[in-house]
């Protein structure tokens, strides 16, 4: 049955492109996250391990909310890795087991590319679908994005 929320069926399935490539950045960015915990060792070892832990935690919640959202708009959720592999605007890193340092970097530049991509998403959801749950809701995303940047960005410094 589809909602009938206010939102033509077009822009509904705007809305559901949108997020689903949010949910498979989201998933791959979790993927490294948390790649990134169990592979991190040096001195501060444990710390970075649980604020790995503690992000990972998070985008779990995060992307199994925008998998609800998807479906409160009337859309079915991708769920495989090639789905994701597919959808996702985050590069990935096989085969690379980064220092410290580096791990924090390139997390800083996933969630910054992240934000600039959701920026851009926000207007055309916006502009284009008038979905304006669906603009609070990431915007709400977003916002946890930037403080998630913020603190990788303290270490850098």
């Amino acid at each position: 049955m589809k909602p009938e929320i206010g939102i033509t069926e077009k822009n509904l399935h705007k809305s559901i492109k949108t997020l689903t490539v949010l949910l498979a950045d989201e998933m791959n960015l979790y993927i490294k996250t948390r790649k990134f915990h169990w592979n991190v060792s040096g001195a501060s070892f444990m710390e970075l391990h649980q604020l790995f832990q503690s992000q990972y935690t998070e985008l779990e919640e995060v992307i199994d909310l925008i998998a609800e959202r998807i479906n409160k708009l009337g859309g079915h959720t991708i769920g495989t890795l090639k789905e994701f592999a597919e959808h996702t605007r985050i590069a990935e890193s096989p085969d690379k087991y980064p220092e410290q340092f580096d791990m924090l970097k390139e997390l800083l530049c996933d969630h910054e590319q992240l934000i600039t991509d959701m920026r851009k998403d926000i207007v055309i959801a916006a502009e284009k679908s008038k979905d304006i749950g669906t603009i609070d809701f990431l915007t709400g995303i977003l916002e946890q994005h930037e403080t998630t940047a913020w603190i990788l960005r303290r270490y850098l410094d």
